[in-house]
Formats: C-alpha cells, structure tokens, sequence
C-alpha cells in the first residue's frame, strides 16, 4: 500500500519566496535524503497557499520517518520559521494513479 504524507502551508505573504528557496534547497532534500520517500511534489496556489506530497512505498516507511527523523528535522524548520506559517499534515492512502498516454510528466 502507497501512502501520500501530505503537509499543506500557509505561508505569510512577505516570507513566501523566502520559504519556497529553504523548502527546495533544503528541507525537502533533507527529507528525501532519509530514504523513507520514493518522491516528493510542491504545488503552490495563489495567497500563499502550498502542498508538498512525500510518497511512501509502505505505513511502515511513513512510520519509520515520523518516528526517526521526523522530529528533528520539525525541530529545524520551527527554528528557522517560528511564526508566519500554518502547517496541517494528513496521511491519504494511494488507491490508483493514471498517466496519460504517451505523455511524459514534468
């Protein structure tokens, strides 16, 4: 079973660019470096609003990150942005997935 760990930001206006470069340059590889995602996507939608997906091949992986490394790199990130960002987080099992064909994505 594939799970998508889906945290969804608010982010204030004035930090937005700011935390789009510290996501892509570093937490998000960070977080791929733990080895317990096999991607991540970042979306972003007008007024601040972004979701980053982390797939997961297993609950057990998804398990492994939130109870290993999850807290510190939380840790980090509350450090570097203690204000101006509103995070939820949910788990969403992956029931199918489609490709158009002969498309490529990217």
């Amino acid at each position: 079973m594939s799970l998508v760990y889906e945290v969804t930001a608010v982010v204030e206006r004035e930090l937005a660019e700011g935390w789009e470069r510290y996501m892509r340059e570093r937490h998000i590889p960070d977080v791929l470096a733990t080895g317990w995602f096999t991607r991540v996507s970042l979306v972003r939608a007008p007024g601040g609003r972004y979701r980053i997906c982390y797939h997961a091949e297993s609950a057990a992986d998804l398990d492994r990150y939130l109870t290993g490394p999850a807290p510190a790199l939380r840790a980090e990130f509350s450090t570097r942005y203690p204000g101006g960002v509103a995070l939820t987080r949910e788990t969403w099992e992956l029931v199918q997935e489609w490709g158009a064909p002969g498309r490529s994505s990217g």
